[in-house]
């Protein structure tokens, strides 16, 4: 076979991308770079690279923020969510696509049409139900909210990829004496582990991220998340900027942390899923 040419166009391709790579970047640097200067630094020059290395900026965060305690709620919040998305919206979709009824596609249908629906235009409604429902001020009543609010995408994306599982696996294992629930978990969910490292990684940037949903539901403060943490850090007449930096860069960690531990499954799930 011709080896592949090296064309200008090429070359012009992969100068493009370096440069949209260094431009998405960018706000990483500043976060980083800015989170080991002092405040009075930050506000002389922000683009300057930070003089020393100095921690200080994150022991006073870590400790300002009550870090390792919102790390224990934002790991709890987002593994709990994680694991009831997962069982819940697979057994849905499962049954969902081996329903051959139009009630079953009516169903699925109204999981998609929630999606288009603004998170901002349910706020009050959900504050109210949840208020009755005693679901307020609690990881409890966060969880609930993050399984009901990620439910659509992740049944969604669940649905489409059972369809394309052989229902002959499934008649095979009926046949040698499984029953349905063993059918489910012994045959069909095994094969649904690339789709469930995307669901996983798709659901923790969105909950370990997110700031609106907790501070609707979350009122003490040894209940914040992460985010919730950090943005007290702004208060009506100071702005601690060096130190709000610093706890962002410590929020960011865990992710970076899980994406590289994980990155042989979340690259191998993704391939996986692309052939399925």
């Amino acid at each position: 076979m011709e080896r592949e040419r090296y064309t200008g166009l090429t070359l012009l391709l992969e100068i493009f991308g370096i440069i949209l790579a260094l431009i998405f970047l960018i706000p990483f640097y500043y976060v980083l770079g800015n989170s080991f200067k002092s405040f009075a630094d930050i506000l002389q020059n922000t683009s300057s690279p930070p003089k020393s290395f100095d921690f200080t900026n994150y022991s006073q965060a870590i400790v300002v923020m009550d870090f390792w305690k919102a790390l224990l709620n934002s790991l709890i919040v987002t593994v709990a969510s994680n694991l009831f998305l997962v069982l819940f919206c697979s057994m849905a979709a499962y049954k969902l696509v081996r329903t051959k009824h139009k009630i079953a596609t009516f169903i699925f249908f109204i999981f998609v049409a929630t999606m288009v629906i603004p998170f901002q235009s349910i706020m009050i409604p959900l504050v109210r139900v949840g208020s009755t429902l005693q679901l307020m001020n609690s990881h409890f009543g966060l969880v609930v909210m993050y399984v009901a609010f990620g439910s659509a995408l992740s049944i969604f994306l669940y649905h489409g990829f059972i369809k394309g599982i052989p229902i002959e696996l499934e008649e095979a294992a009926i046949i040698d004496g499984c029953s349905p629930f063993m059918v489910f978990w012994k045959v069909v969910f095994p094969l649904l582990k690339p789709i469930t490292v995307t669901v996983v990684i798709l659901n923790t940037l969105w909950i370990w991220n997110d700031f609106l949903l907790p501070s609707l539901v979350l009122r003490d403060v040894e209940l914040r998340t992460i985010p919730l943490a950090t943005f007290y850090f702004f208060g009506a007449y100071t702005k601690q900027w060096n130190l709000a930096l610093a706890g962002l860069v410590l929020g960011i960690m865990p992710l970076l942390i899980f994406f590289f531990a994980a990155q042989k499954q979340i690259i191998r799930g993704i391939t996986s899923g692309s052939i399925k």
